[in-house]
This record gives C-alpha cells, structure tokens and sequence, in this order.
C-alpha cells in the first residue's frame, strides 16, 4: 500500500526541462547572493587564489619546459657497439632492433672510420685496426642501461660504451621534475582548499538561520548544499582567469629561452598547463565547499 502511495506521489511531480531549469536558475542565484553576502572579502579570496594559481602554473610550465630540455639532451645520447671482426653488422643491426627501447641503429664501416681519423691525425700506413661500429638510439634516457645490458649479451659484440654518468643525472633530473609536480599540485591544493573551507564556513555562519528554517521545511540536503559547492568552483574558476595574465608572459620568456638554445617549445604545453589549472582549481574549490559542509552543516 505505502509503495503505491509513493508511487502516485511521484507521478504527480512535475518533472519536465522546464521544471529542472527553473530548480537551477534558483540554485544559480542563491550562489549570486551568497557570492555577493560574502563583499569584500571577495577580492581578498580571488586574488589570493589567483596568486597560488600563478605559482601553480609557472611551475608546471617551468617543468614541461626542463623536461624538454632532458629528453633533446637524453635523444643525443647513444650506444657505441663495437663488433668482433667475424661479425657481420647487418645481422648484428637485425637482432638489436628486435629488443625492447631500441628507436634507431645506424651502421658506421670500420673504413668509414678509418678515413675519418686520418683526416683528422696524422697517422703510419698501416693496416685498419678499427671495428665495425653501431651507433644505438633509444627510446628515452632511462632505457640506455636496459638495452645495454640485451646488446652485451650479443657474441658478436666485442666491447661497448655509453655516456653513463650523463645517462644518470638526466634520469635523476626526470625524477625530480615528476617530484616537483607532485609537491606543487599538492600544496596548491592544500591551499586552495583550506581559502575556500574558511570562506565558505564565514557564510555558512551568516545564515545559519536561514538554512535551519530550510531544513525544518524539509529542502533536501542537495538544494542546500549545492549553493556552497558551486561558489566554491565560482573562486576557483574566478582566480584561475586572473592568474592568466601573469601566466602569459611566463609562457613568452620560456619561449624564448627554447628559442635561444634551438629546443622545440614542447606542443600544446601552454594548453595542458591551463587546462590543469582550471580543473584543478575549480575541483578544489568545489571539494572545499563540500569538506567545510559535511562539517558544519551536516547535511
């Protein structure tokens, strides 16, 4: 009997777009006043905001900018391969390219090799004491000591050499790059969350009657909090369109700086950057609200 009555209940709710529009017009404006109840303190929250974002987004294009730099100096670091005389180096190249990493192999004759260094020293006329020699690309820094390890398993290889120690401070470069990015999004939401947890808390105060009277008439908890979680996103979208000002000639000086060293500018950098930042912001902001609801409200 009670599951017919909710039934009939529910059936008789107007549940049409309009309806749903209306609901949220209502919602989008008490997120305008409680906006505009806030005052001053408005100005104090965004630009704050905007500061902590602007440091956020100088980082991580920094970054993307210095793991450029890593990964153009890593791709100049190869694999010397140098074969035993019996070797042939076609078939050697044959079974290199079949190991994981390995992204190109160039073969250079030991003739080749030969001419070359007698145009460079003055050299006896003696017989060409000099190896066939690969020269081995791989796909990222990090894999030079892996492929290494497979290509000396090779008989045909008689000795072989790579510049190890740069290898190392470029995979240890990459690791603190990654590191970086981790602390700085990390304490730019630690931040982000405790301005809007604070803010939100000072209006949750100044009407805290209001919101009893609306818990008493039986609005749902959703109707109440909703208002708080999207001007939670309203500062984080809000500080994140200021901070772009700042951000835009950081990309220009970063620009240059590629310019000068003749690096590629990463692609789309500037575009991941903003769009992180954006979301990032807006989804702290919003689980700020949310954090500072649960406790204070209970709803």
């Amino acid at each position: 009997m009670n599951k017919n009555l909710k039934a009939n209940v529910k059936s008789q709710i107007p549940k049409g777009w309009l309806c749903e529009l209306r609901i949220f017009y209502r919602l989008g404006m008490e997120t305008l006043s409680d906006i505009i109840r806030t005052g001053w303190m408005n100005v104090i929250i965004i630009t704050t905001m905007a500061a902590i974002l602007m440091i956020f987004g100088a980082c991580f294009r920094t970054v993307i900018s210095i793991s450029a730099f890593s990964k153009e100096l890593g791709n100049a670091l190869e694999i010397s391969v140098y074969l035993k005389n019996s070797a042939d180096a076609a078939t050697v190249k044959s079974e290199i390219q079949k190991f994981e990493h390995v992204e190109s192999i160039n073969i250079i004759p030991k003739a080749e090799s030969w001419s070359r260094l007698k145009n460079e020293m003055s050299l006896p006329n003696v017989d060409n004491p000099l190896p066939d020699t690969l020269r081995v690309k791989v796909d990222n820094p990090e894999s030079l000591e892996i492929v290494f390890n497979d290509i000396r398993k090779i008989q045909s290889v008689e000795d072989m050499s790579y510049a190890k120690d740069l290898a190392k401070k470029i995979e240890l470069i990459n690791h603190v790059i990654k590191t970086i990015t981790l602390v700085v999004i990390g304490v730019m939401g630690l931040l982000t969350i405790t301005i809007i947890n604070n803010t939100i808390q000072l209006v949750i105060q100044s009407r805290k009657e209001e919101i009893e009277i609306m818990r008493l008439m039986g609005v749902s908890n959703w109707y109440i909090r909703f208002p708080f979680i999207m001007q939670g996103a309203f500062y984080g979208l809000t500080g994140s369109l200021l901070a772009l000002v700042p951000l835009a000639y950081v990309q220009t000086g970063l620009n240059n700086v590629h310019k000068f060293f003749m690096v590629p500018v990463p692609a789309g950098a500037q575009t991941t950057v903003l769009l992180v930042m954006f979301s990032m912001s807006i989804l702290f902001g919003a689980i700020g609200s949310f954090w500072c609801i649960k406790k204070h409200l209970r709803v």
